[in-house]
């Protein structure tokens, strides 16, 4: 079966998780998931589906994957890094100077519950380029970018034809040094990589030309498997760098001992830990998943510690309407260390910064 066939059969109402969990859901428990399905989609792959321990009701996959109740609590919003402010062309955000950022499409393999984008992905194409020309002439007038990333959605749930397209467009403006896509198919669907030779001859023709990056999103050791190993080493095979982001999660690997594992696995198959993100405080998200800045910086200073060289050069940052903000360190009980990693005004570009945060907070104000 192949991955697009795959994809049709996808776990996506409330009956199929029932059954494919061995729930004994009420026909009311029953009614609510599937009201929460129909404000954020399910779509599960079976593969993914197979990394969950049924009998383990606090276990890290499911949370990923399967819905819950938490998210009809709509505190927070749903663009928390400025995203429309940011979008020159329809599908093309330039919030770097340096970087454009390409939404190729609304679709993922699988819906991840923490999703910053629940406003767009599988729900609505409103913010999805769909006059590629313009997003390639914006480009071409403005020399100071010099990578653009393919994002979505998840990027290579386009066509191997549109990827093409965009590749052989991209790969022919001078200025750009490399291409990042973003994707999360290695984890929750690595046969997307593994058992298509057309997208791997596409990738490896093009590599030869500009450099592409991977960049993926693993969060959990589990979803370190044979599988996705495979889908790793296609890439690597044929000269892509695969780099990782993980979101800090709560319940999933708000401990040490779980987030040094998963840099180690990382490094093991020869996918470079890139960032360690704080959770934003997306409406649907920010009370399932947010670990508050306080405890969050004892988890990371002490997966360092439990880490060598490589596996910890990872940035802990967060994606704020100003810019991505790396989170240092605390000074004392209640003082923050913050640097701007990449600003979006010239002002704050390095600028550092102590701040006081209370012991629940996560997320700064948009005036920093």
């Amino acid at each position: 079966m192949d991955w697009k066939m795959q994809l049709k059969n996808n776990v996506t109402t409330a009956d199929e998780v029932n059954e494919a969990l061995n729930w004994n859901l009420s026909e009311e428990e029953k009614i609510k998931l599937e009201n929460i399905i129909d404000r954020y989609p399910m779509s599960i792959p079976k593969y993914y589906l197979s990394l969950i321990n049924k009998n383990d009701p606090d276990d890290p996959i499911r949370k990923l994957s399967v819905p819950s109740i938490l998210e009809t609590d709509m505190s927070g919003s749903f663009d928390t890094s400025g995203e429309a402010n940011n979008t020159v062309v329809n599908g093309l955000q330039h919030k770097y100077k340096q970087t454009g950022m390409y939404l190729s499409t609304n679709r993922c393999a699988m819906y991840c519950r923490h999703c910053f984008r629940k406003r767009l992905v599988g729900i609505n194409n409103d913010e999805i380029n769909k006059e590629f020309d313009e997003v390639v002439s914006y480009i071409k007038k403005h020399r100071e970018m010099t990578n653009v990333l393919i994002s979505g959605g998840d990027s290579f749930m386009n066509s191997n034809e549109k990827i093409k397209k965009i590749l052989d467009e991209f790969t022919k403006i001078d200025h750009l040094s490399f291409i990042r896509f973003g994707t999360r198919t290695p984890v929750v669907l690595p046969q997307r990589i593994y058992e298509d030779d057309e997208l791997l001859n596409i990738l490896e023709y093009y590599n030869k030309i500009k450099q592409i990056y991977i960049i993926t999103h693993f969060n959990h050791p589990n979803e370190i498997t044979k599988e996705s190993n495979r889908a790793i080493e296609a890439l690597r095979n044929i000269g892509i760098v695969v780099r990782n982001q993980t979101v800090l999660l709560k319940g999933i690997n708000d401990n040490s001992d779980t987030m040094a594992d998963l840099m180690r696995g990382l490094t093991e198959i020869g996918v470079t830990p890139y960032y360690i993100f704080q959770c934003r405080p997306v409406s649907g998200v920010k009370n399932q998943f947010q670990v508050p800045f306080k405890s969050a910086i004892g988890i990371i200073d002490e997966t360092r510690a439990k880490l060598n060289g490589i596996s910890k050069c990872f940035k802990y940052a967060m994606s704020h309407p100003t810019g991505k903000i790396e989170i240092v360190g605390s000074i004392g009980d209640d003082e923050i260390i913050f640097k701007y990693h990449q600003a979006k005004y010239d002002k704050d570009q390095g600028r550092v910064m102590a701040i006081k945060v209370t012991d629940n907070q996560a997320w700064l104000p948009n005036t920093v």
